[in-house]
């Protein structure tokens, strides 16, 4: 009985470690890998939408709903089906998009190092929905 109580125990301590290693990116390196993304989106105070929606607040954030962005329908149906942008659906996306949502217009070809897309998450996990840092 001990033995199976220590192994769940340990089962979870791993399962939880693996959930937070998404989230565990440098935000001041994500910032540089933003980079990137700026020719077609901005965060922060005053971030407008560009070829891309603005991505104040994404993670937490629902799929297709900046207000005033015209969203690709492949991107209109993804958001039907995803609810919100969390870290694991961002990890998935910023790896190759277009592998993510078919027929997406995003053109980028995506982040193949898992060490920027995590830390490129942890950049924009800074800002608030209006912009402003948390």
């Amino acid at each position: 009985m001990m033995n199976r109580v220590m192994m769940l125990v340990g089962a979870a301590a791993v399962a939880l470690t693996a959930g937070q290693a998404m989230a565990d990116g440098d935000a001041a390196k994500g910032e540089k890998v933003f980079r990137k993304c700026a020719a077609c989106h901005a965060v922060g105070e005053g971030a407008k939408n560009k070829v891309g929606p603005e991505l104040n607040g994404i993670v937490g954030r629902k799929v297709a709903s900046v207000e005033d962005y015209k969203y690709s329908k492949a991107m209109t149906s993804f958001g039907e089906e995803h609810p919100e942008w969390t870290d694991e659906l961002l990890h998935s996306y910023l790896e190759k998009p277009r592998n993510v949502v078919k027929g997406t217009k995003m053109a980028f070809a995506g982040l193949r190092k898992e060490s920027e897309r995590d830390d490129v998450i942890a950049y924009l996990e800074q800002f608030n929905a209006d912009g402003t840092a948390k």
